[in-house]
């Protein structure tokens, strides 16, 4: 298998069952396809899957492709980000198509990790399915015990729950079993996106109880971090203004998940709108010979609130803003 590339040049991979052929339009709603049926009675899935899991150990076998001959969990990390990357983009594409080819592309990703485990006799791909799959029932007592949980909400604080007992029941190798309950916030990877970092964690948090009763109370707590800073900035304290200024990035990313929000689509639909607007002030101001850096501030702003317009009445009411 080549390694995954761009989406400009993804047109260069060897041909695959679904080729992407749709153009992505910005959050269009998925389209219908006729085919709604998930064909799963007839023991195809089974069947495709194995299929799958053989093309993948004939690549790593003695005689298949040289590149997956090579890779290591460590260098196939890019990849892995890179597909889930463009599993997002075609659930902002709208195309059904497209997600499914990039979904197969993503599942290939864990087929390959676990074929790299099997080979060294750690785990193969039948421990991933068994594991999840016994998590899933386990995580679920009501729907498969006689647990009562009416919302998400309790749901949630049911899962959180179950996994503190899981994880103090198998304490990390090394640690003793009589050790304290594991932190709720164990498992955030440090390795993640800082704003995915404080989500999880704002979010963690939450499902134990520890969340604020009422929206306003952010917006009192943004207050405060806003006060702060402009206090480091009159010190000229830049280590303390960097503080308090990642305090008040903390604090929206509460603000948005406490508003049932996720802040890093939230911010994606704003880089949007950005996009377009700045990307037509160029464009107009081409259209008179000049460049941006040629226009004072306020024939910027000028621009800004004219592409503003114009740009916001290519989107959706709801992102309109």
């Amino acid at each position: 298998m080549p390694p995954p590339r761009s989406k400009r040049e993804k047109n260069s991979k060897p041909p695959k069952p679904s080729q992407k052929k749709a153009s992505k339009s910005a959050r269009r709603p998925f389209a219908k396809s006729r085919k709604v049926a998930a064909k799963s009675s007839d023991g195809r899935i089974g069947k495709l899957f194995e299929g799958l899991v053989a093309v993948q150990a004939r690549l790593r076998a003695p005689g298949g492709c040289p590149w997956d001959r090579e890779q290591t969990h460590s260098s196939l990390r890019t990849y892995l980000v890179e597909e889930a990357y463009e599993v997002l983009d075609a659930i902002e594409a709208g195309n059904s198509k497209e997600l499914a080819e990039e979904l197969g592309d993503l599942l290939l990703q864990v087929l390959f990790h676990a074929d790299l485990a099997r080979e060294t006799g750690a785990f193969d791909i039948s421990d991933v399915i068994a594991g999840i799959h016994d998590k899933m029932v386990r995580r679920h007592p009501h729907v498969f015990g006689n647990v009562k949980a009416e919302t998400a909400g309790e749901v949630l604080k049911n899962w959180a729950q179950l996994k503190a007992k899981e994880k103090q029941a198998t304490p990390p190798k090394g640690e003793a079993s009589q050790n304290p309950a594991p932190s709720a916030l164990e498992g955030v990877p440090r390795n993640i996106p800082a704003l995915l970092e404080a989500y999880q964690m704002t979010r963690r948090a939450a499902q134990v109880g520890f969340d604020w009763e009422r929206v306003e109370g952010i917006f009192e707590k943004l207050g405060e971090e806003t006060t702060e800073l402009r206090a480091a900035l009159a010190a000229s304290n830049r280590r303390a203004t960097e503080e308090e200024v990642g305090d008040i990035l903390f604090s929206v990313v509460n603000l948005a998940r406490f508003l049932g929000l996720d802040p890093e689509v939230t911010l994606k639909h704003s880089n949007l709108k950005f996009k377009e607007r700045f990307q037509e002030m160029e464009r107009e101001a081409s259209r008179s010979g000049k460049r941006l850096s040629d226009l004072s501030k306020e024939k910027l702003e000028q621009l800004w609130v004219a592409a503003k317009i114009k740009a916001s009445a290519k989107l959706p009411l709801e992102f309109k803003s």
